[in-house]
């Protein structure tokens, strides 16, 4: 029924298949996709270029909202088509080829790619490639599960290839609300107000004349990958939930004024399902990503409405929430990641961000991205837009890994994603540090006691003791400051034998 998702008929004509949709794709190009998060990602177009690339190798510049489903990253690194990739990536594959140099990656905070992009400091974008559900009558495109940088490829891109998805549910439409800030200096301000506040279009609105072809296909977004709830995930979640009461009584906090953002992850999953059994009610979104966990909480009563720039799912909640679109489109809205992530909104909104670090340290610095200092895991996303701006931000983290022989919590982080100054509250299965109005050296005995593991306390205290010595601010033993990092790369193990795993 083509007729109902292609509703301007002229575009009829422009209808072709992947392969030859690809071909229109050349060596050197920038691409802009579509996608946020595994959610409303090309689904066709980019296995064709892999076919094409057998025989008829090019290299492109790829530019995303977040990381990619169906494996789409993997296949295109296989096919060596990937010369630079940007902002953010989540493939093993991928993640391999970065390490070894062999793709440039460039890694951003989500909300600025497209000021980038905006700016001309990127060049031309080529070609954007879309998925919509369905095209109006007046030449809109309708996003599908995700908005992402969808908005903006479409507006600066030469070029546009447009895949329209049969699998995604025509009432879809109207749930987005697509909003592009005018260019810098002089920018008008943005006008949300509010979770709910709609204040563009439910659309994409473009010349009809830049879409070059469109393909069909028919298949869902790839499944969240969420792992059953485990025991520190849990102990995690109650341990913010009860500072969020003791917030509460102190006057310091109300969760039906202050919004919530939630990193994608199982941590950060395991905190959300645990507020549906909490005491708070008419709790209110403004993230990201729209997990299993905002659709719980929906579905509860206790969240009352989210904001979004992807719906992210798992297969079970998938099928539940897609077949009946209409149940929450009042509740939900999807819009592009740069007002989904954009400062000034985080700022006005007062939101309390939850992100996921790998590793943080003893004066509260946080690593979200590089294992050892040097090995990019997925990049930074839009941690470091929320953890900036947000009116509380907690980082949350397993205290160990790899069965131990890891801790999370170091002298000193072997990368810096977000330094101590933007860290408010840190949690892990142990405990909770606030560490707001504190200096560096009360900071330092309160991560080690309520967040590090038991079998990594009295290293960590050695070392804060040893670091006193030498006097600072920020004290820090320096020729020993990353050696945890260097005895994990070279002994597997950041035990020095005092503690027993």
């Amino acid at each position: 029924m083509l007729d109902q998702r292609i509703r301007l008929f002229p575009l009829m004509e422009r209808i072709m298949s992947a392969d030859q949709a690809a071909g229109l794709i050349k060596d050197g190009m920038t691409i802009g996709m579509s996608g946020f998060t595994r959610a409303g990602d090309a689904k066709a177009l980019p296995l064709a270029m892999a076919r094409r690339a057998r025989t008829d190798p090019f290299k492109i510049t790829l530019v995303t909202g977040a990381s990619l489903g169906k494996d789409v990253d993997r296949v295109l690194t296989e096919a060596h088509i990937l010369e630079r990739r940007m902002p953010f990536q989540s493939d093993p594959t991928l993640r391999a080829a970065i390490n070894r140099g062999e793709v440039m990656f460039i890694d951003q905070h989500l909300s600025e790619t497209v000021e980038h992009l905006r700016s001309g400091e990127m060049g031309k974008m080529d070609y954007a490639i879309i998925e919509a559900t369905a095209i109006t009558e007046d030449g809109g495109i309708v996003p599908t599960t995700s908005v992402g940088n969808s908005a903006s490829f479409a507006a600066l891109a030469t070029n546009l290839i447009i895949e329209i998805n049969l699998s995604q549910p025509l009432a879809l439409e109207g749930l987005h609300d697509i909003y592009l800030p005018t260019r810098r200096p002089m920018r008008e301000a943005i006008p949300v107000m509010s979770c709910d506040s709609r204040i563009g279009l439910p659309d994409m609105r473009i010349d009809p004349a830049k879409i070059a072809a469109i393909v069909i296909t028919d298949q869902s977004d790839s499944a969240a990958a969420l792992e059953a709830q485990g025991v520190e995930s849990t102990a995690i979640a109650q341990h913010l939930i009860a500072f969020f009461v003791r917030e509460v009584a102190k006057g310091r906090l109300d969760l039906s004024i202050n919004p919530l953002q939630a990193g994608i992850g199982n941590i950060a999953n395991a905190v959300l399902a645990g507020l549906a059994s909490g005491p708070f009610d008419h709790l209110k979104m403004y993230s990201e990503v729209l997990q299993d966990s905002t659709f719980a909480l929906l579905d509860s009563g206790r969240l009352v409405f989210a904001s979004g720039s992807s719906i992210t799912l798992s297969e079970d909640y998938a099928a539940r929430v897609f077949q009946n679109v209409a149940l929450y489109k009042d509740r939900l809205v999807l819009r592009p990641q740069e007002i989904s992530n954009h400062p000034e909104v985080i700022r006005r909104l007062g939101i309390v961000a939850i992100n996921t670090a790998l590793e943080f340290d003893i004066y509260g610095n946080v690593n979200s991205t590089h294992i050892n200092g040097t090995h990019m895991m997925n990049g930074i996303g839009g941690s470091g837009d929320f953890a900036r701006n947000a009116y509380l931000s907690i980082f949350v983290a397993r205290s160990l890994v790899k069965d131990g022989a890891i801790s999370s919590v170091v002298p000193m982080v072997s990368h810096v994603d977000h330094t101590e100054h933007d860290v408010d509250i840190l949690v892990t299965e142990n405990g909770l540090a606030d560490l707001r109005g504190l200096a560096p050296r009360e900071r330092a005995p309160a991560i080690i006691q309520n967040c590090a593991h038991p079998h990594y306390r009295k290293q960590l205290t050695v070392y804060f003791e040893r670091a006193a010595s030498k006097g600072g601010h920020t004290p820090h033993a320096l020729e020993e400051a990353l050696s945890w990092h260097v005895k994990a790369r070279d002994k597997g193990t950041m035990l020095d034998g005092s503690g027993t795993v």
